[in-house]
């Protein structure tokens, strides 16, 4: 199921619209992905990361036997964290950079009380009964 969100924007009137964010980090993931690999390592990014395929129907389907596959992949894995990390203007790792465009109000804390601690030789010892 799908999440909509109401975003605030920042500016002069704050408007708020209807955002679907995860949505939007899925698509700009997706695209990403796709721009920054080649046409072998698309297949096997659809086939084993998108997918889900295991190595056995990822090799079959690409036709490479398991160390090439298991060498792309880990190519794969650090070539994309290099692109999500060095992205601009807006990283998509880490998450919190990405979805930093969200403005959220600084809740109030409930007034803690905070008890005096004694030093080391007095032990805390509070009342049992109310005194007369």
């Amino acid at each position: 199921m799908s999440k909509v969100c109401l975003v605030a924007r920042q500016g002069k009137e704050r408007k708020r619209c209807y955002e679907r964010l995860l949505e939007d980090y899925i698509a700009d993931f997706y695209l990403v992905s796709l721009r920054s690999l080649n046409a072998f390592e698309r297949g096997l990014f659809r086939a084993h990361f998108l997918e889900g395929g295991d190595w056995r129907v990822c090799c079959r389907r690409l036709r490479v036997d398991r160390g090439i596959f298991y060498h792309a992949v880990y190519h794969i894995q650090q070539k994309l964290g290099r692109v999500f990390r060095e992205l601009r203007p807006y990283s998509l790792f880490p998450l919190d950079e990405y979805f930093a465009g969200r403005i959220q109000r600084p809740r109030r804390r409930p007034p803690v009380l905070e008890m005096p601690f004694p030093g080391r030789s007095v032990s805390l010892q509070p009342p049992l009964r109310k005194a007369a």
